[in-house]
């Protein structure tokens, strides 16, 4: 194998380590009631019940730090300098558009196909089933662990309505979305 397709490859298998990676944190550090406690279950439990908190910056930039520092030498003393630094950086690179797409799905509309495909998966996770739907930037390892489920209306809390959601006039979800998500009002008191 030339060492240039040695590293398009090592890069490959590096995203799709992240992907496999994002998967397995989602589904059991963050919703296992096994592993409740952790620091990304507390992360995770505080953005699910605010729908807009994110992680501050700096932890997903030292979260990226440590990943390239304990992933790099290994896989470059095992597959080489080129090879190895390729594997690391694919997982690391990935983790951070992981990161970029997640946020963007809380925050925006969605931008293309893909994106509007990828904020229905995962608000389906957060306000149908928070069994199902784990992966934020594919289903692959939704569908190996049957874990998957086909988006149908999308009914969000009225609290945790996102601002590209809700029409600032009327509070009602915008005419563009109202095929593919409901409000689920608050009870008058």
């Amino acid at each position: 194998m030339s060492q240039t397709l040695a590293i398009v490859v090592a890069a490959a298998s590096g995203v799709l380590t992240w992907s496999f990676l994002e998967y397995c944190i989602h589904r059991w550090a963050g919703h296992d009631r096994r592993f409740r406690g952790n620091i990304f279950s507390k992360e995770h439990t505080a953005h699910h019940s605010q729908g807009d908190y994110f992680a501050p910056a700096w932890k997903k930039g030292a979260a990226f730090t440590i990943a390239l520092a304990l992933v790099a030498p290994p896989a470059i003393g095992l597959a080489g300098m080129g090879p190895g630094l390729a594997y690391a950086l694919g997982l690391a690179g990935f983790y951070l558009c992981y990161e970029a797409l997640h946020r963007l799905e809380h925050v925006h509309a969605g931008i293309g196909a893909y994106g509007r495909w990828a904020r229905r998966h995962h608000f389906h996770h957060h306000f149908v089933n928070p069994s199902a739907n784990h992966g934020v930037t594919s289903p692959i390892w939704d569908f190996v662990f049957g874990t998957y489920e086909a988006p149908s209306t999308i009914k969000v809390p009225e609290k945790l309505a996102m601002v590209w959601l809700t029409d600032p006039d009327t509070g009602d979800v915008r005419t563009e979305h109202q095929h593919t998500y409901q409000l689920r009002r608050r009870r008058p008191a």
